[in-house]
């Protein structure tokens, strides 16, 4: 039996494991906020369901762990036994289970931030309303970190060819994700951190941008249809340039030094997640830069962007609060504690290789932007195979439709063939027949009665001579 302090221990990681699941529980009810509208409804289910994949792997590894240190899982009591060497030994005798219990962790993760190739369910989560989506990519979701270079840079292709201004975002979000854990990787948590800490500012700036421009064009989310707001919509177009800036990594705004911890680590420690790194912020700057000229210059797309306006006070108070720490959460008061992780000393040559790569990237970035879609009336771009988000969901529709489904088929069959039929069909079919031939004997007719007990009387008068006459 566990000890008292054992049993206190490993309530420490069951709570968390709660909580995790409270917060799978938040992002299900606010993304099927609206749950009379099928697609919110839908888009909900599925976020529960790709979710539930990952907390699986989450909740197994805790059970690996939970039986290799004898009930104690809490992270003190893991350290003290690697430390003392009991749970060195286990590792030692079986180290594939220590590894399955890290995959299984980390699959909590790619899980709960919607990382390759669990993320399917992030663009669907856009059906809940707007606030709720800033709330889930600045904070909630984040949380959770993400998997590094392949989301980054997979979740910035898509977002080129998004037309979906919310979906653009969303895959934004992804795409810093991947940077965040990028720098777990690379052996820099700290730049992680800061990056996810300054990361939440101009994100929800952002969403709540976009949701203020879908209001004042009466819930429309196409960008190809809205156009000209710049004019018609002042303090929002600047405060939402601001939130770019910031996401771009334009020098010396928060996003910028966040960022530039992150591809220093790469550069220093793994070229090629540093060159995933350069082109994920050439991409960035590239699709942010498409986001904002369709979206507010040129001219209007659409009526309901032709008659939109400024929205009032209580949608944009939020937006000019977010906008100063979006810009300014690197520097002194709004860094606090986290001031240790920015990024101001010199990094040396690595330093300098990575600022003259992300201004580089930036501008190329800028002007590639500038040059499609300027006075663009459609995207000059037409690429399905990233428009269609890598066909992710057909391949994953695909995978259930002939082994999930086929399977459930054939196991359907087999139960109602074999096991229905030798468990409950026979033994039911057995039972009426012979409920079925003593209820003809229990008719009412004296005669039947007469025959039956006659009949029983005559065997019992032969088995009394056949034994008889055995005997003697």
């Amino acid at each position: 039996m566990f000890s008292m302090t054992g049993i206190v221990l490993a309530s420490n990681f069951i709570m968390m494991f709660l909580f995790w699941e409270l917060v799978g529980l938040s992002s299900y009810l606010l993304i099927g906020h609206w749950f009379n509208k099928a697609s919110a409804a839908d888009a909900a289910n599925k976020a529960f369901l790709t979710n539930r994949i990952g907390d699986f792997g989450f909740m197994a590894g805790i059970l690996i762990l939970f039986g290799l240190n004898n009930g104690n899982v809490s992270f003190d009591s893991l350290a003290g036994s690697i430390a003392n060497g009991s749970l060195s030994h286990a590792i030692e005798h079986q180290p594939w289970l220590i590894t399955l219990a890290a995959i299984g962790i980390f699959l909590g993760a790619v899980g709960k931030s919607a990382q390759f190739p669990l993320h399917v369910w992030l663009p669907d989560a856009m059906e809940g309303p707007t606030p709720v989506s800033a709330l889930i990519h600045a904070a909630t979701m984040v949380a959770a970190g993400g998997t590094g270079g392949i989301t980054a840079l997979m979740a910035a292709l898509i977002a080129t060819q998004q037309n979906d201004i919310k979906k653009i975002l969303a895959y934004s979000t992804l795409s810093q994700l991947g940077y965040m854990v990028m720098a777990v990787g690379l052996s820099a948590p700290n730049a992680g951190m800061f990056h996810l800490y300054t990361h939440a500012f101009f994100k929800a700036l952002l969403f709540l941008g976009a949701g203020a421009v879908i209001h004042a064009c009466h819930h429309e989310q196409d960008i190809w249809k809205m156009g000209g707001l710049k004019d018609k919509m002042p303090a929002t177009f600047y405060t939402f340039a601001a939130g770019t800036a910031a996401l771009m990594g334009v020098p010396m705004t928060s996003g910028f030094f966040s960022k530039e911890n992150i591809l220093v680590a790469a550069c220093s420690h793994n070229f090629l997640l540093f060159l995933i790194g350069i082109t994920t912020a050439f991409l960035t700057a590239f699709y942010m830069t498409r986001l904002v000229i369709v979206v507010f210059t040129g001219k209007s797309k659409s009526e309901n962007a032709g008659h939109a306006h400024e929205v009032s006070l209580v949608m944009l108070l939020p937006l000019v609060l977010l906008a100063v720490p979006s810009l300014l959460s690197a520097y002194g008061f709004f860094a606090g504690p986290l001031q240790a992780m920015v990024p101001h000393a010199e990094h040396g040559k690595d330093g300098t290789v990575v600022m003259i790569a992300s201004v580089a990237v930036l501008i190329a970035g800028l002007l590639g932007g500038v040059k499609l879609y300027r006075n663009a009336e459609k995207d000059p771009l037409n690429i399905p195979f990233l428009a269609n988000k890598f066909y992710f969901d057909e391949i994953y529709a695909f995978i259930v439709k002939f082994a999930q489904d086929r399977v459930a088929w054939i196991v359907n069959a087999f139960e109602k063939m074999f096991v229905d039929s030798s468990t409950t069909r026979l033994p039911t079919a057995i039972a009426s027949s012979l409920g079925g031939l003593f209820r003809r004997m229990q008719n009412g007719n004296l005669q039947s009665y007469t025959f039956v007990f006659g009949a029983g009387v005559i065997i019992a008068v032969y088995l009394a001579v056949f034994f008889s006459s055995k005997l003697g």
